[in-house]
């Protein structure tokens, strides 16, 4: 297909690509990748700036899935950066605090934090470069400043009143002076620039080789300072959360020392000359693959922005996010049926079930005759909001900060999500989708500089949910990286923020690139949708049905045409909908052709491609 219409160029070059929701991320990314690291190196280092640069998206003690293709050992692997729930987070607990859902904010919902331990890992594994080196940018960027984009301040204005009364350590950081700072005022983060130079004089002291140092940093932060500064605040402070009461936390020392990040295999389904790898049903990973599965080759001679190629992707949507909610969970746990709901006669079965109208059911399916309990859901949802909320968290990158849901005068508190690709000169690939510890959802441990994770706030305080609170368990996450393999070699990798929808807006990118012909940038500015028919991940974890969401770029013949088949349709602003970044490589007679794009929407995604 011709390109119609493109932001920005997809970029083309023969060394190397990055792809990232920040410039200065994506830009610092690169700058190893010119020193001489790989794409592992890049990866990380990228990481750690997100990390100072979208404290509002994600952080150190937040969590990441990476998936990488490694050209030495010529295969892809998954290494799972999310951590677990702590030894005393039981349903009993819960309840006897009176929760029938975990709180979205605050020190209860934390987990263990993995996204250290993963890029960490990562770096020792596979990368070339120190760890001195590569978390360099990140504390230049606490210590001298970066400019805020304007939904940091956002957040920071929204939750401003929680800060100054009731998370005083929130406050010292983002509340410079007293008040929240202004859009593109250089911001600095002076406590985190300080962790990060302490752990790398413990580390320097302490061994003289890479993989020594990065060893001795992992101590640092699950067996060391960082883990006993986690561990006094979160058993010795009674902070204010979603319940509107103080609460005293669940994570102890003992949660992070036992804790560690691990290698997985990922999971392929095969579509034409294509295999698209997802982690595994701990994360929302599948939901796409099933997607794939059941559109199958219909996709082929339908408009890509047409009625009819966003209907049949809807309705594959409701029923493949229907299975999510009453199967995923964390497999080293639970029985996950993850080989039958992948299967080509179980996709068979179920397309049957996608009409040529909107369905407003919720139908998850039977795998191996096992009874769903999606219908608790709505149950649990509607208990609670009898009992009304103070604030609350979420990740939906589409999401207005200004909204109300369920009170009109409280107002909900919304996170995100972070993405960020790499593919170097020698053919390594690198997906990740770092997110949690959002500034708003965790107050921060103050002599760290940085928020915990909240992810516990997917897990259920019901025993019959596939997806129930259990003492070391690895909370559901939406965050979703892909990996696309061409005829068996590398090809791509991507992803996007967005929770619940990360999974609905790759497939419809990744079928207007592989089926219909578009580039990667194009196929990344066409105008989105997502639909909401499923249960959302995010306290307080309401049910939604038959809702699509468009942005007003569709025509208005399109929209009509969806409402006459029965969608309950909404219409956003004309660039509100994801934030997907790409990188692509060819083989071309020996050498790689590299190429990368990033989202338009925000004003802040970028790719770098030479």
């Amino acid at each position: 297909m011709k390109n119609a219409f493109t932001t920005r160029p997809e970029l083309r070059g023969t060394y190397g690509a990055v792809s990232s929701t920040h410039w200065l991320a994506t830009g610092s990314a690169m700058a190893m990748m010119e020193k001489g690291g790989n794409a592992f190196d890049a990866a990380v280092c990228g990481a750690f700036v997100l990390h100072v640069v979208e404290p509002h998206l994600n952080g150190p003690g937040g969590e990441v899935p990476i998936m990488f293709w490694s050209e030495k050992e010529r295969r892809s692997r998954v290494l799972c950066g999310q951590g677990v729930a702590p030894a005393t987070a039981t349903i009993e607990r819960f309840s006897s605090l009176g929760f029938n859902m975990i709180p979205g904010i605050g020190l209860l919902p934390a987990c263990v934090p993995g996204a250290f331990g993963a890029w960490a890992t990562l770096l020792r594994d596979y990368g070339t470069m120190s760890l001195r080196e590569v978390l360099e940018p990140a504390i230049e960027y606490a210590t001298r400043g970066y400019p805020l984009v304007p939904k940091i301040v956002q957040a920071i204005v929204a939750v401003q009143h929680l800060f100054r009364d009731h998370w005083p350590s929130s406050a010292q950081v983002y509340l410079p002076g007293g008040v929240p700072p202004a859009p593109s005022e250089l911001f600095r983060n002076p406590a985190l620039a300080a962790t990060y130079s302490r752990i790398l004089q413990v580390v320097e002291g302490k061994s003289t080789s890479r993989e020594g140092q990065i060893d001795a940093a992992m101590d640092c932060w699950y067996r060391g300072f960082v883990a006993d500064e986690i561990d006094a605040f979160y058993r010795g402070s009674e902070l204010m959360d979603s319940s509107g009461r103080p609460q005293r936390g669940l994570l102890s020392g003992d949660d992070l020392h036992r804790w560690h990040p691990t290698y997985e295999e990922p999971v392929t389904v095969d579509y034409g000359n294509y295999s698209v790898a997802k982690c595994g049903p701990w994360s929302q990973g599948p939901v796409l693959l099933q997607q794939l599965n059941l559109v199958a080759d219909q996709v082929a001679d339908l408009d890509p922005t047409g009625e009819a190629f966003i209907h049949l992707l809807a309705e594959a949507g409701k029923l493949s996010y229907a299975d999510r909610d009453a199967w995923y969970a964390d497999p080293g746990a639970i029985n996950v049926p993850l080989a039958h709901l992948l299967s080509r006669a179980y996709s068979a079965g179920r397309r049957t079930l996608m009409g040529k109208t909107a369905s407003a059911e919720i139908r998850a399916g039977a795998p191996g005759g096992r009874t769903p309990q999606t219908n608790r859901h709505e149950a649990l949802a509607r208990e609670f909001a009898s009992g009304g909320f103070l604030y609350g968290a979420g990740e939906p990158t589409f999401a207005d900060y200004s909204s109300k849901i369920w009170s009109p005068t409280e107002e909900v508190i919304l996170g995100d999500t972070c993405q960020i690709n790499a593919i170097d000169r020698f053919g390594n690939v690198v997906a990740a989708t770092p997110s949690g510890g959002w500034l708003s959802s965790s107050p921060v441990v103050p002599a760290l500089g940085f928020s915990l994770s909240t992810r516990l706030q997917t897990c259920w305080l019901d025993p019959a949910m596939q997806n129930a609170l259990r003492p070391g368990y690895r909370p559901f996450t939406t965050l979703s990286p892909t990996l696309v393999f061409a005829n068996g070699e590398p090809y791509m990798a991507c992803g996007t923020p967005g929770g619940d929808q990360q999974d609905q807006w790759q497939t419809s990118f990744l079928l207007r690139h592989l089926v219909h012909g578009m580039g990667l940038q194009e196929a990344i500015d066409a105008p989105a949708w997502h639909i909401n028919h499923f249960t959302n991940s995010f306290w307080p974890r309401q049910v939604q049905r038959n809702e699509i969401k468009l942005e007003s770029r569709f025509s208005l013949n399109t929209i009509d045409a969806l409402r006459r088949r029965g969608h309950s349709v909404m219409v956003g602003e004309p660039w509100s909908e994801g934030r997907l970044s790409a990188c692509a490589l060819e083989r071309k007679g020996g050498q790689f052709l590299f190429r990368a794009a990033a989202n338009p929407r925000g004003m802040q995604g970028y790719a770098i491609v030479r």
